[in-house]
């Protein structure tokens, strides 16, 4: 196998220095906002006592999925032994520990008394999902974190396969465990189903990969270095693959429910007559994240065309974020039924109405600021440490 020679990523200082700018300012205009709604209180955002996880929630799990899935590259590589992805598992995995924490800064400003973070890592509740979520997000930043130590110093990289599978094995895990929190509601008809933890785990696949294309020709344009178009070109196949796994599990999952007359009220909702919400997964989560895509990445006319590359993998994490809406913000609009077999006469707690809610703008610069850590900790991890190769011009065969 050809040597692989890494470097820090270096740009001119006005690119780097004026990229990093950018990121502090939004990161700034975020901390402003989740100031403003934690002194001025929640009635200032869109969420209400039926609406209770908002758009920063959103944005949330959007990036805690996608972490688990840009670790992708790193686990194919050195668990199953993929060559053309050994190069690129440095960055998958910093890329992974980034969209993590970044969605996790997200969670901890939107819930309020973030000083009060050290009660909630010390108490646990074991009969709580959220609990075991806690552990398992821990887990991840140091077992990931063990494992890019294991990919660059060569003193310890006997370890690397046996952290390697260790951190696929907890990579699942955590996304499992994400998709129980849904899963395990049973009070919501949208959410109380056991497809909903292997849909999140395809789901991280998707928008995790679309995520680390996205960055992987954005780090190499930034920096003028050559990205081969062979490596792209079985990244933008796996992408589709993912794809369409996203549509199948998402077909199952509705098709299921309508078996249940329970709920059938929901996919109504959900299907014909949600208004924003079933616009939001026809043309959101169907067509833009995974038709339009899956035509980008298959259509004889775009076989070598990196524009429509970056084009499918953006729309796929579009998609994604109208998926995880539609479940999240979707799923609470739609009535709960308190009483089940029971029939409500009178209710001054709009009882089986649906519930409104229009997203505020501090609430989506909060989100928006989850990304931009998340870009800014991939950004300065790159120049500070080895995890991109110096080149990834095509190799003259796959084994290189």
């Amino acid at each position: 196998m050809k040597d692989m020679s890494y470097r820090e990523l270096w740009c001119s200082s006005p690119r780097f220095w004026g990229g990093l700018a950018l990121l502090g300012f939004i990161i700034a205009v975020a901390l402003g906002a989740a100031f403003f709604m934690e002194h001025s209180g929640h009635h200032v955002t869109g969420m209400t006592n039926q609406i209770v996880w908002g758009l920063p929630h959103v944005f949330a799990i959007f990036l805690i999925v996608a972490a688990s899935g840009a670790l992708n590259v790193a686990s194919i590589g050195s668990v199953f032994g993929g060559p053309m992805y050994k190069p690129l598992g440095r960055f998958s995995a910093l890329l992974a520990i980034g969209l993590l924490a970044g969605g996790l800064i997200v969670l901890l400003l939107d819930l309020g008394r973030p000083d009060r973070l050290i009660v909630a890592v010390t108490s646990y509740n074991f009969k709580s999902i959220f609990a075991w979520n806690i552990i398992l997000y821990s887990g991840f930043f140091a077992i990931v974190g063990v494992y890019i130590w294991t990919m660059i110093d060569r003193k310890v990289q006997k370890y690397k396969i046996a952290v390697g599978y260790a951190a696929f094995i907890w990579r699942l895990a955590l996304t499992t465990g994400t998709g129980s929190i849904f899963g395990f509601l049973v009070a919501r008809e949208a959410y109380d189903a056991a497809i909903m933890a292997p849909m999140f785990i395809i789901m991280s696949f998707s928008f995790g990969l679309a995520f680390f294309i996205v960055a992987l020709m954005s780090a190499y344009w930034w920096a003028g270095r050559e990205l081969g178009g062979l490596r792209l070109a079985k990244l933008k196949n796996l992408l589709g693959v993912f794809v369409g796994a996203v549509l199948y599990f998402a077909v199952v999952y509705h098709l299921t429910n309508l078996y249940v007359t329970q709920h059938h009220g929901v996919e109504q909702f959900i299907l014909l007559g949600g208004g924003v919400y079933t616009n939001m997964f026809w043309i959101g989560q169907v067509l833009i994240g995974g038709i339009i895509p899956l035509f980008l990445i298959y259509s004889p006319a775009f076989a070598t065309s990196r524009f429509a590359i970056a084009t499918a993998s953006i729309l796929v994490l579009i998609g994604g974020f109208f998926q995880v809406y539609v479940i999240v913000i979707g799923g609470q609009a739609f009535p709960m039924n308190i009483f089940p077999g029971k029939e409500v006469v009178s209710s001054s707690f709009f009882d089986g109405m649906v519930n409104g809610y229009v997203p505020t703008v501090p609430e989506a610069l909060l989100g928006f600021g989850g990304i931009a850590v998340a870009m800014t900790l991939v950004a300065v991890g790159s120049r500070m440490l080895q995890v991109l190769p110096e080149s990834l011009e095509d190799p003259t065969d796959e084994s290189s």
